[in-house]
């Protein structure tokens, strides 16, 4: 009897030791959980950064792309070509002149065709400074709603320095008076190049 039972016991010990080395603590899950917790958090942080950051410069190439389609149509139509700014809803669109056939004035027609359509930006997205300098050289002030930049048949351009952005990110279009050209800079207005543009270098 006395063997049976010390078999037994010896049966039950080997079980719970096998059961003990199988098993995790409460501890060890509570650690990897807070693991996964922290590396979830900083990603999802990154993730949000970089959403951001792409919003706004897809924002800023997308008026870049109007403005080197505005200074195109002006030259092939050999008439003017605009791009119309509404800083108080964020967007833009083209517009150009056009000869209303019954009338015999010109109209100014909004473009909407396969390589344009009117631009509206998203997320926090926004005009953040606009410097638009007309034809005699006189600042135009930001507190207009409701602004345009305007491309000339001869290939130049009202000057013109637009900064967007949504607070954090920022992108600045630079459209140059003499050859109607725009680029674009990563950061504020005050960092952009502007200025003269010698014209045997272009």
């Amino acid at each position: 009897m006395d063997s049976r039972l010390r078999g037994n016991n010896r049966w039950s010990c080997y079980t719970q030791i096998k059961i003990t080395r199988c098993g995790f603590t409460i501890v060890e899950i509570l650690l990897v959980v807070v693991l996964i917790a922290l590396i979830a958090g900083v990603g999802g942080g990154i993730y949000v950064g970089t959403y951001k950051n792409m919003l706004a410069k897809k924002s800023a190439r997308d008026f870049l792309l109007a403005a080197k389609y505005a200074r195109i149509l002006a030259i092939e139509r050999a008439s003017r070509c605009k791009i119309e700014l509404d800083t108080a809803k964020n967007r833009f669109w083209l517009v150009v002149d056009e000869l209303n056939e019954e009338t015999g004035r010109t109209e100014q027609v909004p473009v909407r065709d396969w390589y344009f359509k009117p631009v509206e930006f998203s997320g926090n997205v926004k005009f953040e400074n606009v410097q638009i300098t007309p034809i005699d050289s006189e600042e135009v002030s930001g507190t207009g709603e409701q602004r345009a930049i305007v491309f000339l048949p001869n290939g130049s351009a009202q000057s013109a320095v637009i900064q967007i952005g949504d607070g954090k990110n920022h992108y600045t279009a630079s459209v140059c008076a003499a050859t109607g050209r725009a680029k674009i800079y990563f950061g504020t207005a005050k960092e952009a190049k502007t200025g003269t543009v010698d014209l045997d270098e272009q």
